[in-house]
């Protein structure tokens, strides 16, 4: 099917990423997704009065975040605007479109602004009272780390989910490095001729500000703490887990950003569009939980919800993008599919610059759209896994208007 909402060309943005205790660890992820968004809108001439509906996309809980969309619309300029904060883990930048999408199709708004934000960074440590508890203690958790490290379920790790899923598909230590390699070589034609690809959607150089928002307090020139790994560099590694097969070379890390777009009728696209010989329109959307423990598997009939939902087939697609905590994903949706995996995330991914869970994948689709764009047009597919054995996927066309 073909979804009346538009995404209006260069109407979405996203900041660099940082490494996981970097320059960004000091910020409110709302405050600071609302300070990007202001200068953002500005630099389009965006008014903020043209949007009727929000959605804010978000996992990390930040002081006040209880007041989630309304706060940070209040924030941005744009107080007369309301609208849901949704958490899906690092599905949450699909599931944060598809709401937009779908308030446009239900003719409920006319211009959505979806923002994601998150930081892993300095995370919450949580108490919970609980007086009738031995001694009258409660139970706490660090949100970050913990839950990283024991899905309540079967009380397993991520990392262990994709060791279960490499052992069933038998994907080697050297399979997973050389996707790791390609990788790699992507995300630099990314950062080539100065950053040429992220300039395309991002600001660079890129200024923090402090958090009291008055002055500046470090420039970025591009995402922070990206290792680019070498074969030699690999070659050192061992399995993080006894008996395994998935290195620290073959897994992303935690990071913090922010990543935003704008959802419209055509109308409204025509209007705030970059360039008015561009249309971007979503055809499907995909949702998919696997078994217990094997979530990098989720992703494959995720993917092909969304393909069916927009009547077409993984062969149709001209480029395919995904939200990869491990190389193991690549590597069994590439053999599940039929696809190469070395011809995915050709100009980046989460593997390599990073992993702020709620900005991830609209980052990535953002730069599908690029993508797609440098080529002309055509069909995108962006996939991703998230925490619960799950995963979200969603097909874009870039055209001609």
């Amino acid at each position: 099917m073909t979804y009346k909402a538009e995404i209006p060309y260069g109407a979405y943005w996203s900041t660099p990423f940082a490494k996981w205790q970097g320059s960004l660890s000091a910020l409110n992820s709302v405050e600071f997704a609302a300070h990007v968004t202001k200068a953002e809108l500005a630099a389009r001439n965006i008014d903020p009065a043209a949007f009727d509906y929000g959605v804010l996309g978000m996992t990390v809980p930040q002081k006040h975040s209880f007041y989630g969309l309304p706060w940070l619309m209040g924030l941005v300029g744009a107080g007369h605007v309301g609208g849901p904060t949704l958490s899906q883990a690092c599905a949450t930048g699909v599931r944060s479109l598809m709401a937009a999408t779908q308030e446009i199709e239900a003719e409920a708004a006319t211009a959505a602004l979806v923002i994601t934000a998150d930081r892993t960074s300095n995370g919450p440590h949580i108490y919970y009272p609980n007086p009738r508890g031995p001694g009258g203690t409660g139970a706490a958790e660090d949100w970050v780390m913990e839950n990283f490290n024991c899905d309540p379920l079967g009380r397993h790790s991520m990392l262990q989910t994709a060791e279960n899923v490499a052992t069933k598909h038998q994907v080697t230590t050297a399979e997973q490095h050389d996707v790791v390699l390609r990788r790699c070589d992507q995300y630099s034609a990314a950062t080539a001729d100065d950053h040429a690809f992220h300039r395309r959607y991002m600001t660079l150089p890129f200024e923090v500000p402090a958090p009291n928002y008055r002055k500046t307090a470090a420039t970025m020139t591009g995402d922070e703490g990206v290792t680019l790994s070498t074969a030699e560099g690999l070659a050192k590694l061992r399995p993080v887990m006894e008996g395994g097969s998935v290195t620290f070379g073959g897994q992303t890390y935690p990071a913090d950003g922010s990543a935003a777009l704008i959802v419209t009728t055509p109308d409204k696209a025509a209007e705030l569009t970059r360039d008015p010989g561009i249309r971007i329109r979503v055809h499907g959307f995909g949702l998919a939980r696997t078994e217990l423990a094997y979530m990098p598997e989720a992703t494959i009939p995720a993917a092909k919800r969304a393909l069916d939902q927009a009547g077409m087939k993984i062969a149709d697609m001209d480029a395919v993008n995904s939200h990869n905590p491990f190389a193991v994903n690549d590597i069994v949706f590439a053999r599940e599919t039929g696809i190469d995996p070395m011809s995915m995330n050709n100009y980046g991914c989460s593997l390599i610059w990073g992993h702020p869970q709620g900005p991830t994948g609209l980052r990535s689709i953002i730069e599908l759209i690029e993508e797609l764009a440098l080529r002309g047009g055509g069909f995108g597919l962006f996939e991703g896994c998230a925490a619960g054995d799950t995963a979200m996927a969603t097909v874009i066309e870039v055209s001609d208007r």
